[in-house]
């Protein structure tokens, strides 16, 4: 089966069954095209269906809605190709450049489950063969019996791992969530595709980092932070980490993270916020490479770089009204142009 992909740009031709899907199929192929979440949530990935037949795996997405139906638009995300497929992008499409990373299937297990707070997990996915990923990508997972898959960011950066790491918060309702934390997930057999996702922390970047994050959230920063004191990016570029939570009982990684400020006391800032409730006097004093503050994190943040952003990156990650807000903050008061902005997204 072919792929034809027509962008603004130029026409591609590709394998249309290298993947569970179009998108996975393109992106196998070496072709940069659009999307965000990769799982029918955001609609970044959709295209118009020029000719042949596909399958849609989650008819009622919720990335659906930047769809027009009328003119046969769909999520490249959800649609597999029963045939040769053309589709048209209304972006230019590029290649990726010689011996980058693309996405492939792996076979995993789960080797390590352990709660950090009374709805937050971390879990360790031993992968059969190693792969190779950035700091700030993610990965997704799927189960046997479990419709769909699920995006989660790799809280940790090796070179050739074949373990990922991972968090995971219980959302009630959540098919694929209800079923780990419910059951025993050490030893559970699935599959994982991957690396995926384009708001990456590359050394070579030569910038500040600013870094936003929410719950669970802190998972790819957690990764971008391995990496970057690693090879001692703080020595030379300032970075300022916020990190919100709801309360006291929420906040997890505390240790790991003074870790981080210890190392790099002068040149790395890493703020703890709590939106309900108050920070105790011993909290400070038991952690005291770290800041912290009360409030909403976004704002805690706004309030503290306000007027401090030129030469930044910035990463943000977390629940979509977080993100959306540090976003609009970013642009419009800050006015950081907006390449300068990578962002993941729960919705």
């Amino acid at each position: 089966m072919k792929l034809k992909v027509h962008a603004k740009n130029r026409s591609f031709e590709v394998p249309a069954d290298g993947g569970p899907n179009l998108l996975m199929a393109g992106l196998a192929a070496g072709l940069e095209l659009p999307y965000a979440c990769a799982t029918g949530t955001c609609g970044s990935c959709k295209a118009r269906l020029v000719s042949g037949e596909v399958t849609d795996h989650w008819p009622a997405a919720l990335g659906k809605a930047k769809c027009k139906s009328d003119t046969n638009e769909v999520l490249l995300c959800q649609c597999a190709a029963i045939g040769d497929c053309d589709i048209e992008i209304a972006e230019h499409v590029y290649e990726v450049d010689p011996g980058a990373r693309t996405p492939r299937r792996y076979a995993g297990a789960v080797t390590r489950w352990a709660m950090l707070t009374a709805d937050v997990a971390i879990w360790d996915i031993r992968l059969d063969n190693s792969m190779e990923f950035d700091a700030g990508q993610f990965a997704l997972v799927s189960v046997d019996g479990v419709a769909g898959h699920r995006a989660y960011s790799m809280v940790n950066f090796d070179r050739g791992t074949r373990t990922l790491t991972f968090l995971t918060k219980k959302k009630p309702g959540g098919v694929l969530t209800e079923h780990l934390f419910n059951g025993s997930p050490e030893g559970q057999k699935l599959s994982v595709i991957g690396p995926l996702g384009r708001a990456i922390f590359r050394p070579s970047l030569r910038k500040n980092l600013l870094c936003i994050a929410g719950g669970s959230g802190i998972a790819g920063i957690m990764s971008i932070l391995s990496r970057a004191t690693r090879e001692r990016y703080f020595s030379q570029h300032k970075g300022r980490i916020f990190f919100g939570v709801r309360t006291l009982q929420d906040a997890f990684f505390l240790d790991e993270l003074t870790t981080y400020a210890r190392q790099f006391e002068s040149t790395l800032e890493i703020t703890i916020g709590i939106s309900e409730g108050e920070v105790s006097d011993h909290l400070i004093s038991q952690y005291p490479f770290l800041k912290f503050s009360t409030g909403f994190i976004h704002e805690i943040a706004a309030q503290a770089v306000k007027g401090n952003t030129s030469n930044t990156q910035i990463y943000l990650a977390g629940p979509t009204p977080l993100v959306d807000a540090a976003i609009r903050h970013l642009l419009i008061v800050e006015k950081v142009d907006a390449k300068n902005i990578a962002y993941d997204k729960f919705s």
